[in-house]
């Protein structure tokens, strides 16, 4: 992933300000170590940091139409940029970087044509000619962006909070789906799809339609001129995106340039479950398999630099982000700029341990959209902030605009979790991959349920970090935390040890507005929490809260404060793409 930062109408056009642009880009080098880029049009700054992955030789930003009226620096990868150059024949493009087309399709549509992408991205594009400015953000907010107001009447746009934190006054989450106008002043959603609206489908479930949407989300992220790989846990996700990649890869112009074999990439605490299971799957699958360890120490090492790089407070995005982190600076070492993840699935086909209480397939489908909506908020965060922060670019194929429209068109009463009838979570999409004739995988792994942490192993990961939280934060410090954090108040040791780490890098009010808080079971929204009486007691993120679903769930009768450390914190293995925590 890239990095944009652009400060636009700030009234200043002196060499001081160019100076400061280029300082707070540089904030954002680690995101694109590849190339820097500063175009300067009167009081109109747009900077870039490169990680050239289509056409490293030439694509360096920021791009042009052919007279050059029209700039544009963009963070992503537009993966139909040669069907739509086919409907620009008369432009003449500058370079063959699948983001070139932007520009001129701007000349052609004007401010409509951002539906017409199909990719992940986040740009900013000026108009020359009366200096007019366009940002918009991808659909579902796999990219991350911000958008900021400064005193002086400037709008300022950067990949990351720490591009614009010091210099605006105002600052938030640059919502997915929406492009900003200056013409207009304001935000427009662009995306609209019908599932948007949490009306009910009544589509059949059609397990080849589903199949064939998902191949093809996942072959037309195969175009790369650089080495890649896939992130794999040895969960569902991860096994059908690396299964997909594997028997699709042959033929393509990245395997022509980078060989046929697959590689694979695993990160987890010596002796885990799910390594062993990566490596089962990477067999079978024959991929070039890498498997990284690291020890708790590892980890709390890591920490602040992880809250510095992910822009969160979030406990749970917390605790899965450092693995990744780590995963993510081993794999860049080794060559590769780019890996292809599994985020969003559980999102769309109501994965998590929680569904299995929903009253109805009404109110499963709504959550199921609730959980799409906060994705750029916690996975999409944790995969392209954990990514970027060593020059790696991640890509999801279940939130393929295309996939995500068949996905949440299908009747939802197909999604509803039925043990009598032998449908555990995400039941339609390991149907759609069960193939006699030609397996995509072992039968025990597609139809493997989710995994909660063993007992008898321990939970050294979590009780590390709860365990060092607890020697940072004192109880007269969490007698007080309402008045030091009134908005979103820890309620452990831990979430106040990550609180004022964040804090410390990220002072401002605006800031701490940007992460998202409410009471949650399980990974829910609060909606969700209605479902069931006793969840409320037991607000945790852990899948254990989920009563009544997991045999190891936490018991009913007992407060969530006096449960040991030891169940408070066992978590399920939630699917994060590559990683496994387990000791």
């Amino acid at each position: 992933m890239c990095g944009i930062l652009a400060v636009l109408g700030c009234s200043d056009d002196s060499q001081a300000k160019r100076v400061r642009v280029l300082e707070l880009s540089r904030r954002l080098k680690h995101r694109g170590p590849d190339w820097s880029g500063l175009y300067q049009h009167g009081d109109c700054y747009l900077a870039h940091q490169r990680l050239a992955i289509i056409d490293p030789a030439s694509g360096d930003q920021p791009l042009f139409n052919e007279d050059k009226s029209i700039v544009v620096t963009v963070n992503g990868e537009i993966y139909n940029h040669e069907e739509l150059r086919k409907k620009l024949a008369h432009h003449k493009f500058r370079t063959g970087s699948d983001c070139d087309v932007i520009s001129h399709l701007y000349e052609e549509y004007g401010e409509d044509f951002v539906d017409m992408l199909d990719g992940i991205f986040s740009f900013v594009l000026l108009d020359t000619r009366d200096n007019s400015f366009v940002v918009a953000r991808d659909a579902i907010g796999v990219t991350s962006l911000y958008i900021g107001w400064g005193l002086d009447g400037s709008v300022w746009i950067s990949s990351e909070l720490k591009g614009l934190n010091d210099d605006c006054e105002h600052f938030e989450s640059f919502p997915p789906g929406h492009l900003y106008s200056s013409k207009s002043g304001g935000f427009r959603r662009w995306y609209n799809p019908p599932w948007f609206s949490e009306a009910i489908p009544s589509v059949p479930y059609d397990p080849l339609v589903l199949r064939r949407a998902f191949e093809n989300a996942v072959t037309k992220r195969l175009m790369t001129d650089v080495p890649f790989g896939v992130l794999l846990s040895g969960g569902l996700d991860s096994s059908l995106v690396a299964s997909i990649t594997a028997r699709y890869l042959a033929g393509t112009k990245a395997a022509k340039q980078w060989g046929a074999q697959l590689h694979s990439f695993c990160v987890g605490l010596e002796g885990s479950p799910d390594l062993k299971a990566a490596r089962e799957v990477a067999d079978y699958l024959g991929t070039v398999h890498h498997e990284f360890h690291f020890t708790v120490q590892d980890g709390i090492d890591a920490i602040e630099d992880v809250i510095y790089h992910i822009e969160t407070y979030d406990v749970t995005t917390i605790r899965a982000s450092t693995p990744m982190f780590l995963m993510s600076r081993k794999i860049k070492s080794l060559g590769v700029k780019m890996v292809i993840s599994g985020e969003g699935s559980d999102e769309i086909f109501g994965g998590y341990l929680y569904f299995h209480k929903a009253p109805d397939k009404d109110e499963f489908h709504r959550e199921t959209c609730r959980k799409i909506k906060a994705l750029h908020q916690y996975d999409c965060l944790r995969a392209n902030k954990a990514t970027s922060a060593w020059g790696l670019e991640a890509r999801v194929p279940f939130l393929d605009k295309e996939f995500i429209n068949v996905a949440m068109s299908i009747d939802p009463e197909a999604k509803m979790i039925k043990k009598d009838e032998g449908r555990v979570e995400k039941w339609v999409l390991r149907r759609a991959f069960d193939d006699e004739e030609h397996p995509y995988l072992p039968k025990h792994i597609l139809y493997r349920q989710k995994e909660q942490f063993s007992d008898g192993v321990g939970y050294s990961w979590i009780d590390g970090l709860k365990a060092h939280a607890a020697r940072h934060v004192t109880d007269k410090m969490m007698f007080n935390a309402s008045f030091i954090f009134p908005h979103n108040t820890p309620t452990t040791k831990e979430a106040y040890y990550y609180r004022m780490i964040f804090e410390r890098f990220f002072p401002q009010n605006s800031a701490r507005l940007t992460v998202p808080g409410g009471a949650s079971v399980a990974c829910s929204t609060a909606k969700a929490v209605e479902w069931d009486a006793a969840w409320k007691n037991n607000l945790d993120p852990s899948g254990r809260a989920a009563l009544g679903v997991h045999l190891s769930a936490y018991d009913a009768e007992t407060p969530l404060s006096n449960k040991p450390s030891k169940v408070i914190d066992s978590i399920p293995r939630m699917d994060f793409p590559g990683v496994a925590i387990q000791s």
